[in-house]
């Protein structure tokens, strides 16, 4: 399909058939998720692909009964990660240099491989520490002061940067969503569930939070509740 198609295909199902869904192309689908962009390319996520039917059951529970949770196939839960932000930075500095020496002209590598150090070793670990939202607190102040003599990036809060998290898991999220539609499957992203007996099914340490979790299947006739609602173009497009 063309993305145009595949956008208009991909709708929220509230309820799947009994036909079953092939878990290696769903496995294929996330591995094509992990594509998607995210800031600083920390990839601060992780996905749990549910396929277990014991699981599937206490999930569809904790998504407190929803009939597209209760008749799913399988379900991928998107979890954030911002507490593994400094083994992720190292990982990230790792790959740099060697895409530096291997991609960029021998003059600029010690330059590039420098700001990459600065980058993943100081700002980094300033932007992504929390401290009970006192290092948010003192970003703010730094962000205010900065901001008089240039532009600056003035969301540095602890649940500022909690937010940069959630948007980019979302961003791989919707891949997701789309590369399931170009496979005929159908998804359907919950928000509706409880994130403590979520966590504690899946094993979760206490840092991490569940961004979305995203029932799967092959819709039934009824999957579909009627036409589709979008406000008219012209109320959110704005060219200036």
């Amino acid at each position: 399909m063309t993305l145009h198609e595949i956008a208009n295909h991909r709708r929220a199902v509230r309820h799947y058939s009994d036909e079953p869904i092939d878990t290696e192309k769903v496995r294929q689908c996330l591995e094509l998720a992990t594509l998607a962009p995210t800031s600083s390319n920390l990839q601060l996520f992780e996905m749990y692909h549910i396929t277990d039917r014991n699981t599937l059951d206490r999930l569809a529970r904790a998504c407190l009964g929803q009939t597209s949770a209760t008749t799913a196939k399988e379900m991928v839960v998107f979890v954030t990660r911002q507490d593994l932000f400094r083994k992720k930075a190292k990982a990230l500095l790792e790959f740099e240099i060697g895409n530096t020496q291997r991609n960029s002209p021998i003059e600029k590598q010690e330059k590039r491989i420098k700001q990459w150090k600065v980058y993943t070793s100081l700002y980094i670990p300033l932007v992504y520490s929390r401290f009970f939202g006192q290092l948010g607190l003192l970003r703010k102040m730094i962000a205010m002061y900065v901001g008089v003599f240039r532009p600056i990036t003035r969301q540095v809060s602890e649940n500022d940067i909690r937010v940069v998290v959630h948007k980019s898991c979302g961003l791989v999220a919707q891949t997701f969503m789309l590369a399931m539609a170009e496979q005929g499957y159908d998804t359907c992203p919950l928000e509706g569930f409880d994130s403590l007996i979520i966590k504690r099914l899946l094993k979760l340490p206490y840092s991490t939070e569940i961004n979305m979790v995203i029932t799967c299947g092959i819709r039934d006739r009824q999957g579909v509740r009627g036409e589709r609602y979008r406000v008219p173009f012209d109320e959110v497009y704005r060219k200036i």
